[in-house]
């Protein structure tokens, strides 16, 4: 009997990068098999535009490459479900996920198989490709804006987008927060930089009265006590702080709300993998360019914009949502 291997992405736009993974994955056993997000956990990670390519053609075109014995379909944003049931001999990545941020790792090491992270093939990018091709279509357009917008014109217009796109993905994450407080469960929160004073905000008003009377909820911000931060950034290397911190307060069916306005912040994703192995559910806030973090989250919500300040604006504006939210449940 050989040995299975897998490997997953979105596979939206196949370049040569794409296709010398696949083959250096499928050197490593007898059969590769490649898991694909599915068009909704595609819009999840990427935004509303994406994929470009639906995922049955998706899974047509990586079928016709010789390397590949079988493509599934899933419609997480994390494969660990489907890595479960597959249970591969080997577990691979491209080199841009480090082996400690790759999803089912712990799980297919546990039972002897092997996890590699392999290189990419340089100048080749999925993300890269379509820059270019934004770049090109602006450059062409004869349409102009002869001042950029002003902040508030610029808050707003990325509020309404949230709005018309994501509000399927807020209303998602609300009915998760709604599930952990129903279990008895708690709240953690963690963000650096500008989105540690967010972390401290969002905390505050779940445990505070916020806009009507109800009992405290269990939210505590890791990023609120700066002694605190200070010993462990000393005790242990920074990119592991808010990792230290989870795994010395979390308890299995708590919940982690990681933000980060890019989606690559090391420490929140550290944040991120220990609490998916304490056995917590994990909500991203994250901007437009955020899919790494995305793909690691039970659910997120990506701000379509990709300046700090608008992210951070809409990232309060959707937490003061989702305590009404509990507020509104708590109440009926």
């Amino acid at each position: 009997m050989g040995s299975v291997v897998f490997t997953n992405g979105c596979f939206d736009i196949l370049h040569p990068g794409h296709i010398d993974l696949l083959e250096r994955a499928r050197a490593l056993g007898s059969k590769l098999i490649v898991g694909i997000n599915s068009d909704s956990s595609v819009r999840a990670i990427k935004g509303p535009n994406r994929p470009y390519l639906a995922e049955k053609e998706r899974k047509q075109i990586l079928l016709a490459l010789s390397a590949v014995d079988e493509v599934v379909i899933f419609d997480g944003l994390t494969p660990n479900d489907i890595i479960h049931h597959i249970k591969p001999d080997v577990l691979v990545k491209g080199g841009d996920w480090p082996t400690e941020e790759i999803v089912g790792a712990d799980f297919v090491t546990s039972y002897g198989g092997k996890v590699y992270s392999l290189p990419l093939l340089d100048g080749h990018s999925s993300s890269a490709l379509v820059e270019k091709i934004r770049n090109d279509s602006a450059r062409s357009s004869t349409l102009s804006r002869e001042d950029p917008p002003s902040t508030f014109t610029e808050h707003t217009e990325v509020l309404e987008l949230l709005v018309k796109t994501g509000m399927e993905a807020v209303d998602s994450c609300a009915r998760l927060l709604v599930s952990v407080f129903d279990s008895g469960n708690k709240l953690l929160v963690c963000g650096n930089g500008g989105s540690a004073a967010d972390s401290q905000h969002i905390a505050a008003e779940f445990v505070g009265r916020f806009e009507r009377e109800r009992r405290p909820l269990p939210a505590i911000a890791l990023t609120t006590d700066t002694s605190a931060l200070t010993a462990l950034a000393n005790d242990y290397d920074f990119e592991r702080v808010f990792a230290r911190q989870l795994e010395a307060l979390a308890v299995k069916g708590d919940c982690l709300l990681a933000i980060s306005t890019s989606g690559t912040s090391p420490n929140v994703i550290a944040a991120v993998m220990a609490a998916r192995r304490v056995g917590c559910k994990v909500i991203g806030l994250t901007g437009a360019k955020g899919k790494k973090m995305a793909s690691l989250c039970d659910s997120v919500v990506m701000v379509p914009s990709e300046r700090t300040a608008r992210i951070q604006e809409a990232h309060i504006t959707i937490a003061h949502y989702w305590c009404e939210a509990v507020d509104k449940h708590l109440s009926t």
